[in-house]
């Protein structure tokens, strides 16, 4: 268990627990419904960075205590900082979070409970994969105080149509967890008491696979999104072929042709 940042009652600002493989990352601001404070973000990273350096972790589970997954940035904190400067350092500070979850070598699964909204709405996007309860709501709602979601705005983008995306951005409207999936910002929807154990399946499906194929493929994965297409087949061969002479592609191959069940080294 990780030594983690204490908030003022001296609870954790994150709670992880590491099981079968899984890190669970669980923002513990509930009164706050998990707002992203600087404290909050820079904890994140700390465990992010942790976590990247952990070849025992295969998969990652991001979740939020109470009510809510997360309710976007600390409004009270932004207003009692009003300054250019605290400003800028906050929202790189996010910016450098959500790229951090791409980086990442584990996927990590959104476990989305309830609202998502604001920046909240982008940690889902940012995340490799996404399940919601079916009584979770999305929303881009920072328009309703003034202040257009500029850098939700980059992960919902990625991850739904443009103008399906600038309708969010636009109206601040809600969605619900059905539209959601059929936008193409969650993976899966389930009823609220289905939720651990369907994340549970898609977390267990993913350890059972090989660590070294896992951690290339997100890798190019992300990189090739920002190619034009023959540079992104062209990584794509060249990882795919030293993905074959790994010593994983070897075991996996040797496995399926003699129907067991592959033995994973991570090499």
């Amino acid at each position: 268990m990780s030594a983690l940042p204490q908030q003022s009652d001296n609870a954790p600002l994150l709670l992880r627990r590491d099981e079968g493989g899984v890190a669970y990352l669980t923002l513990n601001r509930p009164g706050q419904f998990n707002s992203l404070s600087r404290a909050m973000l820079e904890a994140l990273i700390a465990e992010i960075d942790a976590i990247a350096k952990d070849a025992s972790v295969r998969a990652v589970v991001l979740a939020g205590e109470g009510k809510a997954f997360c309710a976007g940035h600390d409004l009270k904190e932004m207003r009692g900082n009003h300054t250019l400067q605290f400003q800028q350092d906050l929202f790189r500070l996010c910016g450098k979070f959500m790229v951090k979850l791409t980086e990442l070598p584990q996927p990590v699964i959104a476990r989305v409970h309830g609202i998502a909204t604001a920046a909240g709405c982008q940690l889902v996007s940012m995340c490799d994969l996404a399940v919601a309860a079916d009584v979770a709501r999305f929303a881009v709602s920072g328009i309703n105080v003034g202040l257009f979601c500029a850098t939700p705005s980059v992960g919902l983008s990625r991850n739904m149509g443009r103008k399906e995306a600038f309708e969010m951005l636009v109206t601040g409207d809600f969605i619900d967890a059905a539209e959601a999936q059929r936008r193409g910002l969650v993976n899966r929807v389930v009823p609220v008491e289905e939720l651990d154990a369907e994340i549970a399946k898609l977390a267990a499906a993913i350890c059972a696979k090989s660590p070294l194929a896992i951690r290339m493929g997100k890798q190019m994965f992300y990189r090739q999104l920002e190619m034009g297409m023959e540079a992104a087949y062209q990584m794509a061969a060249e990882t795919m072929a030293c993905n074959m002479m790994s010593e994983d592609a070897a075991e996996g191959i040797d496995a399926f042709i003699a129907k067991r069940k592959p033995e994973w080294r991570g090499r």
